[in-house]
């Protein structure tokens, strides 16, 4: 019998940890022809999490939990879970389901019967979200779309169940700086979309602050385009074309005219405006620069403190 590796990434979800493991039991005990597994990986929550997750797998032997010794991000919480799965299949859901565990049966079947390699889940709408949020979001979805060579769906979730082909693909990219929206589609393989409606938080609040979501959208820029390179020197060629402009028009009419060019105050703002952009183009190449002195450096994803299982080499 085939098994379906579940993998829950988890940081702070005392709350809404019970209520999710008591509700995909409903759903799973409805799904026959497979065993189920549970790879819970704690990223060094501070609250009751690990705990919770000790006393559940007392009570159930399908369950696995890895603790990291801090919290080293959800990317890293997920490469972990992928790692520890032994399942012929493993599916990513989130603890606070917003990721319904209703989908499965209809996923399942889109691989076994309709030859897909991989099942992923997007929201059509964005309703309880933060406006702003919701706005900036799309924007990234279409900036990255455009300057990159991968396509990513808008309102994409990590919600996706995967053959065991899949995950060893994934796998194979052990890149410190880990963009999985980006890694899922770059990889390939026939994959089919199910939409669905968006839903609250069953308990806690969201991990994902304003900030965290722009560090993790530059993430995904820098991880899969080269385009802000060619940018930042775009600029400076279209900079040095007017400056060399401007150069030619001063002489000139010094020459002729007599006149000296006046207005130091426009000089000085011209030269901030081009101090900024230096300042950006400087910026852009330290980003991609940063990111690969990070990759040289080969540190591991994380460290595992504790689990109820050797993780595996």
């Amino acid at each position: 019998m085939k098994i379906i590796s579940v993998i829950v990434p988890c940081f702070n979800e005392e709350e809404s940890l019970g209520i999710f493991y008591k509700t995909t039991l409903e759903c799973i005990s409805k799904i026959s022809n497979y065993n189920f597994e549970f790879v819970f990986v704690d990223d060094g929550s501070t609250d009751n999490t690990l705990a919770i997750l000790e006393e559940l797998s007392k009570k159930d032997s399908r369950i696995l939990y890895f603790s990291f010794s801090r919290n080293f991000g959800k990317e890293s919480a997920m490469y972990a879970g992928l790692k520890n799965a032994s399942g012929d299949f493993a599916v990513f859901m989130d603890a606070d389901l917003q990721d319904p565990p209703s989908l499965l049966p209809e996923m399942i079947n889109a691989i076994e019967n309709e030859g897909y390699d991989c099942v992923a889940t997007r929201r059509v709408e964005r309703k309880g979200e933060p406006v702003i949020r919701s706005f900036f979001a799309r924007r990234f979805y279409k900036l990255i779309n455009k300057i990159s060579d991968i396509e990513i769906m808008d309102g994409a979730r990590d919600f996706r169940l995967m053959t065991r082909q899949v995950v060893d693909s994934i796998l194979e990219l052990t890149e410190y700086h880990r963009f999985s929206k980006g890694i899922f589609d770059w990889i390939g393989y026939k994959t089919k979309w199910i939409d669905y409606q968006n839903l609250e938080r069953v308990a806690g609040t969201t991990k994902w602050s304003f900030w965290k979501l722009f560090k993790y959208a530059i993430e995904g820029i820098v991880a899969f385009t080269t385009m802000p390179l060619k940018v930042a020197s775009f600029f400076g060629m279209i900079i040095s074309l007017i400056s060399f402009i401007s150069l030619v028009f001063v002489v000139v009419r010094r020459l002729i005219f007599g006149d000296p060019v006046g207005g130091w105050a426009s000089i000085v703002s011209i030269l901030l405006a081009v101090s900024g952009i230096q300042l950006i183009c400087v910026g852009v190449m330290g980003e991609y620069l940063s990111k690969t002195y990070m990759e040289t450096k080969r540190r591991p994803l994380y460290f595992i403190k504790s689990t109820n299982k050797k993780a595996r080499k």
